[in-house]
């Protein structure tokens, strides 16, 4: 039996027969992380600042592709081997410290997802203010602030 601590069936390795993913599902997963609200707002923001729409494109592109090749490093032996990163870094880290990369790897994780629930956030607000104009009064704001406060408080 094995250390509990040590495994699970998250953490244990995919059957070679199991492993189904193709060069075609790893560059879908790399255009699929390329192509998002930030990227498209980078562009925007380049050709505001002087370049021509194939130089954003350009950049952009090449910022991707050094992006890739430190993914692809790190994926390697996930692909070849079929276990997950966590157990891969034990290698390198050993049982307990492959816990730091875990985590550092987390805390960037959480950052992105900050930053695209800003930009979605940021999004919507803007949208409300179209359809309703009325939002743009900062006493209803700050009503509908005090309003949602007050009912968190009263569920508690």
């Amino acid at each position: 039996m094995p250390d509990d601590s040590l495994y699970s069936e998250d953490l244990a390795p995919v059957p070679p027969g199991k492993r189904t993913w193709s060069t075609w599902n790893y560059a879908a997963l790399w255009i699929s992380m390329s192509l998002c609200i930030p990227t498209y707002m980078l562009a925007s923001s380049l050709i505001g600042g002087g370049m021509s729409w194939w130089q954003a494109i350009g950049t952009i592109f090449l910022g991707n592709t050094i992006v890739l090749i430190p993914m692809i490093l790190n994926g390697r032996a996930g692909a070849k081997y079929g276990i997950p990163f966590p157990v891969y870094a034990r290698a390198s880290f050993g049982t307990r410290g492959a816990n730091v990369p875990a985590m550092l790897r987390a805390i960037v994780a959480c950052g992105w997802f900050g930053i695209q629930t800003w930009i979605g956030g940021s999004a919507l607000n803007q949208m409300l203010h179209v359809w309703i104009p009325s939002l743009d009064s900062p006493g209803l704001f700050y009503c509908l602030l005090a309003d949602q406060y007050v009912g968190r408080l009263e569920r508690r």
